[in-house]
C-alpha cells in the first residue's frame, strides 16, 4: 500500500492540516465502542448526540473519536485499528466545514439548482458539497440529502474541486430541530384520528395482509421507542424501507395509509407533526426514486 493510500498516512497528513479525523473498517463504517464505553460511561453519551470529544483511548463513537492530535492517531493503542482500517473519515463540524451529502443525481440536480457553487466532491452515488461553517447534522432533510456537520462524520474521498463558499442561509434552512419527548410532567398532544392500512386500500399489493401488517407493526414499534431523541430520523427510515418493499408491486399499495401510520408512532413520541410528516414523505419518495 503506497504512502497515499495508507488510511494513517491520510489520516496524519488532514489532522496537520486542522481536520479531525478517524479510521473507518470494512464496510467503510467507524469501529466499534471499546469496553471503556460500557453503560455510558463515555461521558453518559451512549449514542454521541451531545457535542464533545470521546474520552476513551481507543477510537470509538464515531464522529467522537475524530482527532487532529497525530500523537494520538499514532499511539499503541490506536495501532491495531489502523491494521484493519480501510479508509479515513472526518469530522465536518470539528473542522468548522458541513458537508451537504447528495446521494442521487436527482438530489445533484436539486442542488446545482438551489445551492450556491462551492467545493465539490464526487462520491459513489452523488457528490459532496463543502461549506464553511458549521451547523446541526441532519439527515433526510429532503429525498437523498443529508446535512453532515456537528455530529456526523464524513468519508474522505480526496479534496475535491472548487472554490469553498460560506455554508448560505438555504442549508441552513433546511434543518428542521427534532424535539424531544416532553419533559415528565407535562402532556403529549393527543394524536389525531389517521388512516389505516388495511387490504381495501392495497388492491394492487403482491403481498399478504398478515407480512404487510407484521413490518408494519415493528417499524412502528422502532418509532415509539425513540422516547428522547431521533424519532424523526427513525421514522424516515421505516418509511424508507417498507416503500422498498412494494417497488416490484403492481399497485395501489396503500404506502399513504401506511406513512399516515408511521407519522402517527413519531408524532406521538413528541415529533412536531410537520417534521413527522416530512420525514415519512421524504423516506417514501427516497424509495421509489431509488426503485426507478
Amino acid at each position: 500500500m503506497s504512502t497515499a493510500t495508507n488510511p494513517l498516512h491520510v489520516a496524519l497528513a488532514l489532522a496537520a492540516a486542522g481536520v479531525p479525523v478517524l479510521p473507518l473498517r470494512r464496510g467503510k463504517v467507524p469501529f466499534g465502542n471499546c469496553h471503556s464505553c460500557k453503560d455510558g460511561a463515555c461521558g453518559g453519551r451512549p449514542v454521541m448526540k451531545a457535542a464533545g470529544p470521546c474520552r476513551c483511548p481507543a477510537p470509538c463513537h464515531a464522529w467522537a473519536a475524530a482527532t487532529t492530535d497525530p500523537h494520538v492517531l499514532a499511539s499503541p493503542v490506536w495501532a491495531p485499528v489502523w491494521r484493519e482500517a480501510v479508509a479515513v473519515a472526518y469530522h465536518p463540524g470539528g473542522a468548522g466545514l458541513t458537508v451537504v451529502d447528495l446521494d442521487s443525481a436527482a438530489a445533484v440536480a436539486w442542488a446545482r439548482e438551489t445551492l450556491p457553487a462551492t467545493r465539490t466532491v464526487v462520491t459513489t452515488r452523488g457528490e459532496h458539497w463543502i461549506y464553511r461553517g458549521a451547523m446541526p447534522s441532519s439527515n433526510a432533510v429532503r429525498p437523498g440529502v443529508d446535512i453532515k456537520s456537528l455530529t456526523q462524520y464524513t468519508r474522505w474521498l480526496g479534496p475535491g474541486t472548487g472554490r469553498m463558499a460560506v455554508l448560505p442561509s438555504a442549508v441552513r434552512a433546511l434543518v428542521v430541530k427534532e424535539e424531544t419527548t416532553p419533559a415528565r410532567g407535562e402532556v403529549v398532544s393527543s394524536v389525531p384520528e389517521r388512516a389505516t392500512w388495511d387490504r381495501s386500500v392495497a388492491t394492487g399489493c403482491r403481498h399478504n395482509a398478515r407480512y404487510v401488517r407484521t413490518g408494519l407493526e415493528r417499524g412502528l414499534a422502532l418509532v415509539r421507542a425513540r422516547t428522547e431523541s431521533g424519532a424523526g430520523s427513525q421514522a424516515f427510515g421505516v418509511a424508507r424501507f417498507l416503500a422498498a418493499q412494494h417497488a416490484r408491486c403492481p399497485g395501489p399499495c396503500g404506502l399513504t395509509a401506511l406513512g399516515e401510520e408511521i407519522t402517527a408512532a413519531a408524532v406521538s413520541v413528541g415529533v412536531p407533526e410537520p417534521y413527522a410528516r416530512r420525514a415519512v414523505t421524504n423516506g417514501l419518495e427516497t424509495a421509489v426514486e431509488r426503485a426507478t
